[in-house]
């Protein structure tokens, strides 16, 4: 059984889908945590592989990046920032934080507003929520995280996989 953590936001299910079709008789699970139980599963050894955001302890874990993320501003229905293609930091008051899910609830019942990673804010949607770019905001980076001293055969499969190497290609 090979395990893949991956947090919020991150659609694993592409290279999920290409390793079953690869290593058909070699399952994989995929387990959505939290970043920091995807983390705690990597040390324990329940999950091979984890799909986090950066940064991660470069003296613990290799890390692949894969792809930047853009940020977005989350803002209750009717709010100012409904009426504008995008933002940027100056506009925005009342911003929250804490775990995502929490935060959009808040956001929902007019609290204030949340900066979040654009694949977030779209897993978390709802109709009484906007999203919106905020362009001067720092972007997020996804990657591909394993112990630094635990590279299997299985985690180069993998690396192979999300980096787009086919079948028949050669590291």
């Amino acid at each position: 059984m090979f395990t893949v953590a991956y947090v919020l936001g991150v659609t694993p299910g592409k290279w999920a889908g290409i390793w079953r079709e690869r290593m058909p008789r070699h399952p994989l699970t995929l387990t959505q945590l939290s970043p920091a139980e995807a983390v705690a599963a990597l040390l324990s050894g329940d999950a091979d592989v984890a799909l986090v955001r950066l940064p991660v302890d470069t003296e613990r874990f290799s890390a692949i990046p894969l792809y930047v993320e853009k940020p977005v501003v989350v803002a209750p229905k009717d709010h100012v920032v409904e009426a504008v293609d995008s933002v940027e930091l100056a506009d925005l008051d009342d911003l929250l934080e804490g775990e995502w899910a929490e935060v959009v609830e808040l956001v929902a019942a007019n609290v204030g507003t949340a900066i979040m990673p654009q694949s977030v804010a779209r897993a978390l949607s709802r109709k009484d929520v906007v999203a919106r770019p905020v362009l001067d905001a720092p972007e997020t980076r996804v990657a591909l995280v394993w112990p630094l001293d635990g590279t299997t055969p299985d985690i180069e499969t993998f690396i192979g996989i999300v980096r787009g190497r086919t079948a028949n290609s050669s590291r």
